[in-house]
């Protein structure tokens, strides 16, 4: 089970990598560094996903800077976590406070 607060340490020592993909992927969305900066220090891990691949990962739900709800995905590595995506959350898929997906149909 992942821990936020490892995340926020691999944060804080530069230990968090983002492929040229996932980081245009953020820019086309209008989502910086800062503000994934601002939902990882700000938010939770709502989900877990410890059988993905490679590594497991998790969904945080926090603030941007600019004060938006917020999703990231990253993964924990062990010595390092990556950001695998990030997205300013739909709120026809999450209920009012973006930590609880509505159930489709």
């Amino acid at each position: 089970m992942i821990d936020i607060e490892i995340l926020r340490r691999y944060y804080t020592k530069d230990m968090v990598f983002v492929t040229q993909h996932t980081a245009k992927r953020f820019r086309e969305r209008g989502i910086r560094m800062r503000d994934i900066k601002a939902a990882l220090f700000s938010g939770h891990i709502i989900e877990q996903y410890e059988g993905s691949f490679p590594f497991p990962s998790c969904l945080i739900c926090g603030i941007s800077s600019t004060g938006k709800p917020l999703h990231v995905v990253m993964s924990d590595e062990g010595t390092a976590s990556r950001i695998i995506t990030c997205y300013f959350p739909d709120p026809n898929r999450w209920d009012e406070t973006f930590t609880i997906r509505k159930k489709e149909g």
